[in-house]
């Protein structure tokens, strides 16, 4: 269905405000969860909103010796990226804004834009600290791309070879129609479940979250990357990384928990909507909350070497084994 310029505005709008309030909530739900499980109090769930708008309001330096205008458009690119990427996400049981204009591999590409403009930043701000912070990054993105791209090409892959020719299988609307759970065999499910595994396993270090927060590491680097960012810029990467922990979990639900509940509660019109996004929420804070908070809570910093070996190794063999069975399921 076509939608109105109209009403594609006043629905982008809505998207990019509510997935940066949403992503500053779980913001706020990681860091209470995360002091409870660690026997503190913890902030309360409004500290991110706070946070926010106490850095917008400082004063925003840049360095002496910084290449100035890459050092301040590197956060406003990071979060442009992210913002982006909700516009192709099936959202609450509602199809992609953009969902005829993109497929996975531009959200792939997207994906790596947040990292990217972290790595230029950090070496734009001429510290060595930022420097350092900034070859972390890249090698952790080398390290976790691979099987990410295994695992959202794989699923696509599987899907064309059950819909007819020509279907857009590379949509994420279109692989949330289609779950392929009920749509494979025993072995497939098993493959199902180890791209949705190494998914997991990759969402943390896309939000360099402990145990993959190393380019940042403040009691390392002090703070890496983002040591000599202040006032607004840093209010943008802290919204970029808000907004960011929403599309990783949202990804994860596209993919691989893509169900509603209207049809079993026999719900239809706003009831069943309001249903669906309910549970869309409930399943997007529990894909946090297994990835983000329970991975940060048990364990603690890895090194460099420690993950690339991680991810070229178990994670990347734990990807091409579940699409080797998913190719086999196909095959029987």
């Amino acid at each position: 269905m076509t939608v109105s310029v109209g009403n594609a505005v006043w629905q982008g709008l809505i998207i990019l405000l509510g997935g940066g309030l949403l992503g500053l909530v779980y913001k706020g739900f990681d860091r209470k969860l995360a002091a409870q499980m660690q026997g503190r109090i913890g902030p309360p769930l409004r500290q991110p909103f706070f946070d926010v708008v106490k850095l917008m309001v400082k004063e925003n330096i840049v360095p002496d010796h910084a290449v100035g205008w890459l050092f301040n458009l590197m956060p406003v690119i990071s979060l442009a990226a992210v913002a982006t990427i909700l516009f192709y996400l099936p959202l609450g049981g509602y199809a992609p804004l953009l969902g005829g204009y993109g497929d996975l591999v531009l959200i792939l590409y997207l994906l790596a834009v947040p990292a990217l403009a972290m790595m230029v930043g950090g070496f734009a701000a001429s510290s060595p600290y930022a420097s350092v912070g900034a070859q972390r990054e890249m090698v952790m993105l080398m390290s976790y791309e691979f099987p990410l791209a295994i695992a959202l090409v794989g699923l696509a892959w599987r899907l064309s070879t059950i819909l007819p020719a020509g279907s857009s299988v590379f949509s994420l609307g279109v692989l949330a129609a289609n779950p392929l759970w009920g749509l494979v065999g025993p072995l497939g499910i098993v493959g199902l479940a180890l791209l949705m595994l190494a998914l997991l396993v990759v969402t943390p270090a896309e939000l360099s979250k402990i145990p993959f927060d190393i380019p940042e590491a403040e009691t390392e680097i002090a703070g890496g990357i983002l040591a000599e960012y202040s006032g607004r810029n840093l209010a943008l990467f802290y919204l970029s990384d808000a907004v960011k922990t929403v599309v990783m979990g949202a990804l994860v639900v596209a993919l691989f928990i893509p169900y509603g509940l209207s049809g079993l509660a026999g719900l239809t019109g706003a009831a069943g909507a309001a249903l669906d996004v309910v549970f869309f929420l409930v399943k997007l804070f529990v894909v946090v909350f297994v990835s983000v908070i329970v991975v940060r809570v048990g364990f603690a910093r890895l090194k460099v070497n420690q993950v690339a070996r991680l991810f070229w190794l178990p994670v990347t063999a734990f990807s091409f084994l579940g699409l080797l069975l998913l190719a086999v399921d196909r095959v029987i």
